[in-house]
């Protein structure tokens, strides 16, 4: 095929660097007063509100041609960007777990941005970071240094790469190109365990048929007894179990698995052991509340985000891997392209993405090491340790309140509730969505053994007691209200 004539045109024309270096850093000092601005004022605001009807049609509009002055596109920012995101920076977003950032993690993302380095691979210092961060969460939960680790998009794919490498270390690493053919592989995790693990086995080809959900007991926790009992039914039924999913910190009640328990059967059956600590695995960094995790350190892997509780900016999931050859066994490829020198920029034997699916990869490992460098692992776990006693107030608050019960244990940060016994289940979720629309607050719904709930997830280092206070006067206030015009 013949290549189109291309029209040559100066460089000043075809740079995307600004043509005025000044005009622009004045431009780019507004654009950051003003976010600062806005982080510091974020509860003067609603914690979310809804988009009106014209401003959603401006996002109807066709590819733009030409480009926008820079100032002119900052007010548009400021006008119809910011005042409709999620709301988790609020201290009153509290409907699903969210991490809600932190000034230095703003400028950390800045950075990241301005150096724009591919993290696939090569010998630079994104890598050096990288590995880094990796030993720092082989320390937190006592895996050897020379566990492997990883940065993707959130704890769903670091399951999945974890069911991965679960698969080829029971299959061999044939399983990579041969697939599991008539092998029947099962997975087994608690009843409570995120819609991501079932999601994991369907994207590797198992089938979600092949997860057995294990019951729980009242705190949320997988029953061992039920477990062993299920891998034991599928040895005799001719299948061939492969790997236990440990919770900790389920996402409907923060419950923790027994962990140590849980990995006494691994052990026993010859099982990998992962666990999905989305958010609860870094209660870690908190000396109070490490303890409920005991037996992380027997886990094969830990996936678990920094997004969450470390307050990380968006996104930072992780993969922890015990054995890292095992790790790498699973991902390592010799293409011609990605070939190893022994110096220059080509160096390195292992790259991230001999241990993963992504070659294009941002620097999150560099918003990690910034917020942990500037703020301290002490420092955020102390702020871990603060929403679970946050938490209990809210608990606390509820119980004293007869119009409420409490219908689920307030594992590590989370609440559940619904109106007492007696009122119309239907009138939780008008409750709910009424403190959205008001900008008050922000919970979610969930379901309890099979009846609807209000849930509560404390995870914003800025919410404190006193938030929480007012919170349930406005809870009270509109509920009373419904229940009046019901």
């Amino acid at each position: 095929m013949t290549q189109p004539a291309l029209k040559a045109l100066p460089v000043e024309e075809t740079s995307l660097d600004p043509t005025d270096w000044e005009g622009f850093r004045r431009s780019a000092r507004r654009a950051l007063d003003r976010m600062i601005d806005d982080l510091a004022g974020v509860e003067d605001r609603p914690v979310w509100q809804p988009m009106p009807d014209d401003l959603r049609a401006r996002f109807r509009e066709d590819l733009p041609r030409e480009g926008s002055d820079l100032d002119d596109l900052l007010e548009d920012v400021r006008a119809d960007i910011a005042p409709y995101v999620t709301g988790n920076r609020h201290p009153l977003f509290m409907g699903w777990v969210h991490g809600a950032g932190t000034p230095v993690g703003m400028i950390a993302e800045m950075i990241a941005a301005g150096l724009n380095a591919n993290c696939g691979g090569r010998d630079h210092v994104g890598i050096e970071v990288e590995k880094q961060v990796t030993r720092w969460a082989a320390e937190l939960f006592d895996f050897p240094q020379t566990a492997s680790g990883v940065f993707v998009t959130g704890t769903s794919m670091a399951n999945f790469i974890g069911l991965l490498i679960a698969r080829t270390q029971t299959l061999s690493t044939e399983s990579r190109t041969m697939g599991q053919r008539d092998v029947r592989l099962t997975v087994y995790a608690a009843e409570g365990a995120h819609g991501c693990v079932a999601q994991a086995l369907e994207m590797a080809g198992l089938g979600s048929d092949a997860l057995r959900m294990i019951p729980t007991d009242e705190t949320g926790g997988l029953i061992p007894d039920a477990l062993d009992a299920a891998i034991m039914r599928d040895w005799d039924d001719g299948f061939r179990p492969m790997m236990i999913v440990g919770t900790a910190g389920s996402v409907n009640t923060g419950s923790i698995d027994p962990l140590n328990a849980v990995a006494d059967i691994a052990q026993r059956h010859g099982l990998w052991y992962h666990i999905d600590g989305a958010f609860g695995a870094l209660a870690a960094l908190s000396p109070e509340l490490k303890p409920m995790l005991a037996g992380i350190e027997r886990a094969d892997s830990i996936a678990f985000d920094f997004h969450k509780w470390a307050h990380v900016p968006y996104d930072a999931g992780f993969l922890l891997v015990k054995d890292a050859e095992a790790h790498r066994r699973s991902f390592s490829d010799a293409n011609a392209y990605l070939q190893r020198a022994p110096r220059g920029i080509a160096a390195g034997e292992i790259w991230p993405c001999d241990l993963g699916p992504d070659l294009s990869r941002g620097s999150r490992a560099f918003k990690t090491w910034f917020a942990f460098r500037a703020l301290g692992a002490d420092r955020i776990g102390d702020s871990i340790a603060r929403c679970c006693r946050v938490a209990a107030h809210l608990e606390g608050g509820l119980r004293a309140n007869p119009l409420f019960e409490v219908v689920a244990p307030a594992n590590l940060n989370i609440v559940c509730w619904r109106l007492a016994k007696g009122h119309d289940d239907a009138l939780n979720a008008e409750i709910v969505m009424d403190l959205h629309e008001s900008g008050l607050a922000v919970p979610s719904m969930t379901t309890i053994e099979g009846r609807p709930a209000i849930r509560a997830a404390i995870v914003n280092h800025r919410t404190t007691e006193t938030h929480i206070d007012g919170f349930l006067v406005d809870m009270d206030r509109i509920a009373q209200e419904r229940l009046a015009s019901g």
